[in-house]
């Protein structure tokens, strides 16, 4: 049985049908998301570095190939600074989906930039960009295996990308 109480439709339990469906789809469109851009990533990281384009084959200047990883380097910052800082709700749900989006972004991101890092960059800036880049994915997959922030290694890898971040910002001016 049900009836109208107020502006809400009550079923015979006295669950408002409005808030009780709303919630339901949430868990579910958070796991597709995660699993599609996870199948992304993964596909990403299996292609060849060229992709089969003419473009890849074509030589660039040490200019050009700074410009390259550096814009690639702001846009994995803005990234994992956006999915690590996502606000979806108190709901243990939307905490697991802002999680899972923050560890692809950490492991998409490093993925990134080691594809975006060519061999014509500078030196000193390809090996912190690389290194960079291996420690983004190890933090990402550590977390993906349930290792907690407070694992040694774990807080040494974060403190490294915090320490590395502005050394790479400076190298890319």
């Amino acid at each position: 049985m049900s009836g109208q109480v107020g502006n809400f439709q009550m079923d015979s339990r006295g669950d408002q049908f409005g808030r009780v469906a709303n919630r339901g789809w949430l868990a579910p469109t958070a796991l597709v998301v995660a699993l599609v851009a996870a199948g992304i990533s993964i596909w990403s990281a299996v292609q060849s570095p060229d992709g089969g384009s003419s473009a890849a084959t074509e030589a660039l200047s040490s200019e050009e190939a700074r410009t390259k990883v550096c814009s690639a380097f702001d846009l994995v910052q803005q990234a994992v600074r956006a999915q690590t800082n996502a606000d979806l709700g108190p709901e243990p749900v939307a905490r697991e989906a802002v999680a899972a989006n923050a560890r692809l972004a950490a492991i998409g991101g490093g993925q990134y930039l080691l594809h975006h890092l060519d061999r014509a960059a500078p030196p000193e800036l390809g090996e912190a960009i690389r290194s960079f880049a291996n420690d983004l994915i190890d933090v990402g997959m550590a977390q993906l295996a349930g290792v907690p922030s407070t694992d040694a290694e774990q807080t040494h890898r974060t403190a490294y990308l915090e320490a590395a971040r502005p050394q790479i910002t400076e190298l890319c001016r």
